[in-house]
């Protein structure tokens, strides 16, 4: 399979060309072509967070978790009225809690090349930027947002894929990992299930929420 390494560098000139399309012909500014172009390189290091090396959690955890408290802050001043101190005293717990909680949850109940790395788990991750990016009025924006992110995905999981074949030689070998990258069920039911479930309950509520 591709290198984090790798992963990164394809995301990124992925992320490069979506963001430039669209500044270039899809009419949208500087500031969405930058988004949609982080979106697809973040998009692309995803499904490595179930890697047995523990880089990719330990960086995208290390991202997220010096990321939260500043889009945090305004909501846990304003809507809990705490002080300044007591806001920040918040936010560094939020910090502690994604950085070394949750990320060991992740670590410890995912597992490598499982139903985090498949096709599934792509669309959740398109319907999760969907829901959670703040533009209620702006569907085609959040649309565009969330195909970036599941571009990025989707070219983790083919990347994956290609590398699981070995072109040498006159016939093609398949490694142990082909089949496991760009796939729609695991081995493992209950995690199937878990996917599925998760899947639909975001499906039901990006159709909630879709403009009418």
């Amino acid at each position: 399979m591709a290198s984090f390494r790798g992963h990164l560098a394809f995301a990124g000139a992925l992320g490069v060309g979506y963001g430039s399309l669209s500044f270039f012909e899809w009419g949208y500014d500087w500031g969405p072509a930058l988004i949609a172009a982080s979106l697809t390189t973040l998009g692309g290091l995803l499904p490595d967070l179930d890697s047995d090396s523990g880089v990719p959690v330990r960086e995208l955890f290390g991202v997220s978790a010096a990321i939260a408290p500043f889009l945090l802050y305004k909501q846990v001043y304003e809507q809990f009225h705490h002080s300044t101190e007591q806001t920040l005293a918040v936010l560094a717990a939020v910090y502690v809690f994604i950085r070394y909680v949750l990320s060991n949850m992740f670590k410890h109940f995912s597992v490598h090349r499982g139903m985090f790395h498949s096709v599934p788990a792509m669309l959740i991750a398109g319907l999760t930027t969907y829901l959670l990016y703040p533009s209620d009025n702006n569907v085609r924006l959040r649309i565009f947002l969330a195909g970036a992110v599941m571009l990025g995905f989707l070219s983790h999981l083919v990347l994956d894929e290609i590398y699981s074949v070995d072109f040498m030689g006159v016939r093609l070998h398949l490694n142990k990992y082909a089949g496991s990258a760009v796939k729609f069920v695991s081995k493992s039911w209950p995690a199937t299930l878990t996917t599925y479930v998760l899947l639909g309950l975001l499906a039901w509520r990006a159709w909630l929420d879709w403009p009418r």
